[in-house]
């Protein structure tokens, strides 16, 4: 016979455990990805994105801490809410360069990816005149690399790795011509290495 699942008259009913800060961060985070990518309005990103990172963190504090749910939620929000930033940064490091650099032409750039982890998630973005694009891979082993070209006045981009379960150490570079301008090593679970701009 089966046992019934509710508690017996007069006793109350136990409280089920909830994780709010991760759920706001996950709703934030996503949220703010989608603003970013929008040009011009993907300014209204960054504060969506700012708190979205904060919520998580406390969320996953709250994880860590007080055994609440929610870890999923929490670093997937994390995940969103650092891509998200990561689109923002791009368009801030656009703006700079063709600010102060008004040259045009086309650039080659080749975002690279080395280390020891597996089961690494690899998101990469360039931005120029022609437009924008954002692409995710996944990569078992290491090294990685891409090459793609840039051309117009307004140029950006952004490399970001993120470890998976099983750790591991992660280092990210971007190289422009042929000169590495950015570099960026991160090591652990879940561990996110984010190399932005020129």
């Amino acid at each position: 016979m089966a046992r019934n699942a509710y508690p017996p008259p007069g006793e109350p009913i136990p409280a089920i455990a909830r994780n709010g800060f991760a759920t706001a961060g996950f709703v934030l985070g996503l949220v703010g990805l989608v603003f970013s990518i929008v040009p011009f309005i993907g300014v209204i990103a960054w504060p969506l994105i700012v708190v979205g990172l904060a919520l998580t963190g406390i969320g996953l504090y709250r994880v860590v801490a007080k055994n609440a749910p929610g870890r999923g939620l929490a670093l997937a929000g994390l995940s969103l809410s650092l891509t998200g930033l990561a689109v923002c940064v791009i368009w801030l490091a656009g703006l700079t360069h063709v600010l102060n650099n008004p040259s045009e032409g086309i650039i080659d750039v080749r975002y690279s990816v080395t280390g020891t982890a597996h089961d690494v998630t690899i998101t990469y973005s360039a931005f120029g005149d022609g437009g924008s694009a954002t692409d995710q891979e996944s990569a078992s082993g290491l090294p990685w690399w891409k090459d793609v070209h840039i051309s117009g006045r307004l140029k950006a981009s952004s490399l970001t790795v993120t470890t998976g379960a099983a750790g591991g150490s992660v280092t990210c570079q971007v190289i422009v011509d042929g000169n590495q301008t950015r570099t960026s090593t991160a090591t652990g679970r879940f561990a996110v290495a984010s190399c932005n701009g020129f």
